[in-house]
């Protein structure tokens, strides 16, 4: 059974930094494609950050030059640097893994002064 661990999350004042992380187990991470989704309330989840098993990235229009995805491979895990937060960052924040659509339980980032 895979199973996804998001880390990371909490509180950060606008213009700070966090940096997510998520440890897969269960699944062979190597040729899956990995996503980082948020949820923020009231709204549908959205797509923040992908990278592919080769390493190639892409990003959501609203992070792009701000956050910045990578990848383990050895140690199975994904990260989320996320750089100039700003309010409406504030969400839950998912990891996925496109080959059996697997999802993390979130972690909970919240931007406020």
């Amino acid at each position: 059974q895979a199973q996804l661990v998001e880390s990371g999350g909490g509180l950060v004042q606008p213009g700070g930094s966090l940096r997510l992380s998520c440890a897969v187990s269960g699944m062979i991470f190597n040729i899956n494609s990995m996503g980082w989704y948020r949820q923020a309330p009231g709204k549908q989840r959205e797509l923040v950050a992908r990278i592919t098993s080769r390493g190639s990235t892409n990003y959501a229009d609203a992070v792009k030059g701000r956050f910045t995805i990578s990848r383990d491979n050895d140690k199975k895990t994904v990260a989320l640097q996320m750089n100039s937060l700003k309010p409406e960052d504030t969400a839950v924040y998912y990891c996925n893994a496109e080959i059996g659509n697997y999802w993390g339980k979130g972690t909970l980032v919240t931007v406020s002064s």
